[in-house]
C-alpha cells in the first residue's frame, strides 16, 4: 500500500514546545493545502526509568519518574520525515526522544 503522508507524535515538556514548533516550520512540517505550521497538542502525563548509565534530563537512574508533557502530532510528506525527525531531536531535550512515525493511508486534504 502506497501512502503520501505520515503523522508524526512528538513527547516533549511543554517548555519545550516554541522550540519544537519553529523546528517544525523550518522543514515545512505541518502544511496542509493552503495552510502551515499545523499541529495539535495534547497534555499528558509520562512514565519512565532511566536505567543505569543514563543522563535523564529529568529524573534518576534506577527510580520511576512522572512528568506532564506534550505529545504533538503533526503531518508531514513521507519524503521529509527523516528530515524532520532530525530537526526535532537538535530541539528535544531527552537523551532518548520519543517520535513515533505513523503512515496515513488516507486524509481528507
Amino acid at each position: 500500500m502506497d501512502f503520501k503522508y505520515c503523522k508524526l507524535e512528538i513527547f516533549i515538556p511543554e517548555e519545550n514546545f516554541p522550540e519544537l514548533q519553529k523546528a517544525l516550520q523550518s522543514v515545512d512540517a505541518g502544511h496542509i493545502g493552503n495552510y502551515d505550521s499545523c499541529v495539535s497538542c495534547l497534555r499528558l502525563t509520562s512514565y519512565w526509568r532511566p536505567l543505569e548509565g543514563t543522563a535523564p534530563y529529568i529524573g534518576k537512574a534506577g527510580e520511576i519518574s512522572c512528568e506532564p508533557e506534550i505529545k504533538a502530532e503533526v503531518t508531514v510528506f513521507k519524503e521529509k520525515v527523516d528530515e524532520t525527525i532530525e530537526v526535532v531531536k537538535k530541539v528535544h531535550p531527552y537523551e532518548e526522544p520519543v517520535i513515533n512515525v505513523i503512515p496515513i493511508w488516507r486524509t481528507s486534504f
